[in-house]
Formats: C-alpha cells, sequence, structure tokens
C-alpha cells in the first residue's frame, strides 16, 4: 500500500475544509492534531485554499495535508506546489488522474458507480473517493460492491457524521471516511479551536472503540485455573470453557494456565482496530511491542498494577 494511503488509513478519519481566510489555517490545523486527527483534505472550494495548504505544510508538519475539489490541471499544479500530499476530485475525470500520475500524485477521485470504479482500477488506483457516500447508496451499496471489487479500497465522503461513522469504518475496504462536521464554517469563523478539538476527540474516541473485553489471571498450573474459574462460574453463575492454554469464565476472566506476560496477568481491552488504535495511541506516546504483536492483537510494552496490557479485535 502506498504510504500515504496506509497514514490515511491509521488515522481513519480526514477533515474536510472549505475555509475563506488562509491566516485561521494554522490554528484550525493545530486544533485537528490536538484532537487526534493530524490530517486535513483542504479543497479548492474557496480562492484561499492554496495558500491555506502551504501555511499548514510550512507551519504544521506533523499534518497530512491533501488538496480536495481539483478539477483543473491548474489547480492540481497549484496544490502539490503548496505541499499538497493526496489530490482529491468529487468525480471521475480519467484525464485528470492520469495528469496527477504523470506528477507522482496520490490520486483519489470520486466515484459512485461500478463503472467508474473499474476505470479507476484499469488506471493503476488501489483507493478512489466514494461520493457522495450516503446520497449514493451508503455501506449498503459498498457491502454490494466488495465481492466484485474486493482489491478496491474506499474513502467515504458526503453525509458521514458522528453517528454513522462506525458503520462504514467497520467495512474491510474502507480506508477512512471524510467529514466535515468537526470543521463547520461557524466553528471556524469564530475560532472556536477548543471545540474542534473536543470534537476530533470524540470522533477518534467512537472509531477505536475501546472497551474491556476480559482481565485475565496468571495461574500457577492446570489445576489453579481450574479451581479458580470454577469459583467464579459458582459465585456469579459464568460457563466454564476451556481452552488449551487457559480456561475462561465466561468471557469475562480468563485463569491462564502457565503464567505469561505480566506479575499478576493482563487486561484485554478490545478495539475496533487494531491498526488504528495503535497509530493514535502512538500519538501520545504509548509504546507496543511488536514483537506480540499477531492477527487480532498486541501487547503495550507496560504494565498497570502489575497487570500487562493487550489490545484486541472486537
Amino acid at each position: 500500500m502506498n504510504e500515504i494511503l496506509r497514514t490515511i488509513t491509521n488515522i481513519g478519519i480526514i477533515p474536510v475544509i472549505a475555509i475563506d481566510d488562509a491566516d485561521k489555517a494554522v490554528p484550525l490545523a493545530r486544533a485537528l492534531a490536538r484532537g487526534g486527527l493530524p490530517a486535513a483534505e483542504i479543497t479548492f472550494r474557496t480562492e484561499a485554499a492554496g495558500e491555506a495548504i502551504r501555511a499548514v505544510a510550512d507551519k504544521v508538519p506533523e499534518m497530512l495535508v491533501g488538496a480536495g475539489t481539483v478539477l483543473t490541471p491548474e489547480q492540481l499544479d497549484s496544490a502539490l506546489d503548496a505541499g499538497a500530499r493526496f489530490i482529491v476530485s468529487p468525480g471521475f475525470n480519467p484525464d485528470m488522474v492520469k495528469y496527477g500520475l504523470s506528477k507522482g500524485a496520490l490520486m483519489l477521485p470520486g466515484t459512485a458507480t461500478g463503472g467508474e470504479m473499474e476505470q479507476a482500477m484499469a488506471l493503476g488506483l488501489e483507493a478512489v473517493k466514494f461520493f457522495p457516500a450516503e446520497q449514493s447508496g451508503g455501506t449498503a451499496k459498498l457491502k454490494a460492491l466488495a465481492g466484485p471489487y474486493k482489491n478496491l479500497k474506499w474513502l467515504p465522503t458526503g453525509g458521514i457524521n458522528d453517528e454513522n461513522l462506525t458503520n462504514y469504518l467497520s467495512l474491510p475496504q474502507v480506508v477512512a471516511c471524510g467529514g466535515s462536521w468537526m470543521v463547520k464554517k461557524e466553528l471556524i469563523e469564530n475560532e472556536r479551536w477548543e471545540e474542534i478539538t473536543a470534537i476530533c476527540k470524540e470522533a477518534v474516541r467512537r472509531m477505536l472503540g475501546f472497551s474491556l473485553a476480559h482481565v485475565g489471571i496468571n495461574c500457577a498450573d492446570e489445576q489453579d485455573a481450574r479451581q479458580i474459574a470454577d469459583m467464579l462460574c459458582k459465585l456469579f453463575g459464568f460457563e466454564r470453557r476451556t481452552g488449551p492454554s487457559s480456561v475462561f469464565a465466561q468471557d469475562a476472566v480468563e485463569c491462564v494456565k502457565t503464567p505469561y506476560r505480566g506479575k499478576n496477568g493482563h487486561i484485554a481491552i478490545g478495539t475496533n482496530s487494531i491498526d488504528r488504535a495503535v497509530y493514535h495511541m502512538g500519538l501520545n506516546g504509548v509504546e507496543f511491542d511488536e514483537s506480540t504483536r499477531k492477527p487480532g492483537t498486541i501487547y503495550l510494552k507496560h504494565e498497570v498494577g502489575g497487570f500487562a496490557l493487550h489490545l484486541i479485535k472486537k
């Protein structure tokens, strides 16, 4: 996967910005980054787009900034010259895609039909924008298209909000969602940066969907594990489930037959996406032990209260 596209995938949500005053681009970008969304698609719907992209690229290097609503070769050249890392358009124009590819740009043209998607794939694109997402059939349409176009990735935009975000992101072929609910015009005009940051944090929280999965107890041996699990089952009416390395009391407590990570055991936290969780927690300085990564799970490097922590895919 293209490295810029991989970063877009890890971030998961791409704010779509129409900005009239380029002087507000830098504080806006910093507000987004503080909220956990270090990315932005600045659209050429306003005359300030090019200057805003340049300001963010120069002053907020941690931001992955792209250009949206790119309709002409002149706009594309202006966007790339200003520092845009990816190019998004509302529709599919083969000539524009070819021109952008000739410039080495990551192109994400808008598509709404299977025919447009096939043309995009024929040009070598691994991902396209799905626009307008809700008006074009939403997740139901993407699920129907996933079979014939299983090698194509999508960036749905249009009608995405805090309520339907996770429905789109739950689809394996969706790399990220574009949205503007955290960068509404009135929020930008009134410089409500803290509110924008708070909205972004809530969006990231919903996207990652952290919840307690189970607690693991390090037991002395298999007999000890069975005894502890049986006691918990008797106390709370849980059902016992025995596996090769542990005995579960329902899904709540895992009694590990042979002591593993953590002085006392481990705490498993469920998440909607391991990769996105690792990326976003990494932004806050959390370190992971990559040697423990397996499909659907990874351990953090540090213990908490004598317990190892690991993420598991819901």
